[in-house]
């Protein structure tokens, strides 16, 4: 294999008054920006639609079905492209400049489109946790005056947070390798960069080492932080760790 590594390309001037490193550490800026605004919309939307479908209501449970299944069916390539091409030339027409002319137009499209696409596995996650706890839970909380909404705020949803916390984590690691695919669109995050940088310095195998490299730290710093919120958030006698408790 005749190929001249270079490390110090790291260091070498873009022609923009910054180095590659410095560039790679300006895209995993947008990277993390996308991927946490995202998870907000992920989280916000999953949650709703997640309880939506465990609801004593058939309207409710079909809307929520809905969601999930348009959502979780349509790759998110697809779904990347329609927000960006597609969307604005289905709205008014002033909306629709807006967005097709604003400078960050692929960075508010990327976050919407991970947002709602991730939405959908969150769903399940909060579906699945809910359905989890015994019916007694619900039943006391109702028995004592609780509303069904405030008995899902109070009592329900909780615990069952408690519980997914595990797979929620990997929902987020998933949004932030996800984010890579905004590149089609023309966000400069960290794979984009990283490409753009082998193109123009001929180095890609130090380009996409850099690239993984700060991956595997994002990943890492994510794991230990939803490692120690499990803990922090674990009811003594019920869950400890994302393990239910034994039964007695």
């Amino acid at each position: 294999m005749n190929y001249q590594w270079d490390w110090q390309v790291w260091m070498q001037d873009t022609g923009a008054g910054q180095t590659y490193l410095q560039w790679l550490m300006s895209a995993w800026g947008w990277t993390l920006a996308v991927a946490v605004l995202g998870w907000v919309v992920a989280l916000a939307a999953g949650s709703i639609i997640g309880v939506l479908r465990t609801v004593p209501n058939r309207g409710l449970q079909l809307l929520g079905n809905a969601w999930v299944e348009l959502f979780r069916n349509i790759p998110l390539l697809v779904q990347m492209f329609l927000w960006y091409f597609v969307l604005p030339e289905l709205m008014p027409q002033a909306i629709g400049d807006w967005l097709k002319q604003s400078s960050n137009a692929s960075f508010y499209n990327a976050v919407i489109c991970l947002g709602l696409y991730t939405s959908a596995r969150v769903a399940e996650q909060v579906k699945a946790g809910i359905l989890s706890l015994r019916s007694g839970q619900r039943m006391a909380g109702l028995a004592m005056g609780l509303t069904l909404p405030q008995t899902y705020r109070y009592v329900l949803l909780p615990m069952a947070f408690r519980i997914i916390l595990p797979p929620l984590s990997s929902e987020f690691l998933n949004i932030i390798k996800n984010s890579s695919v905004a590149l089609t669109i023309g966000l400069i995050e960290l794979t984009a960069a990283a490409r753009s940088m082998s193109e123009f310095s001929f180095q890609v195998f130090e380009a996409f080492t850099g690239a993984t490299l700060i991956y595997i730290i994002i990943n890492i710093i994510v794991v230990s932080g939803m490692r120690w919120l499990e803990r922090r958030v674990a009811v003594p006698g019920f869950i400890s760790m994302g393990t239910p408790a034994a039964a007695h």
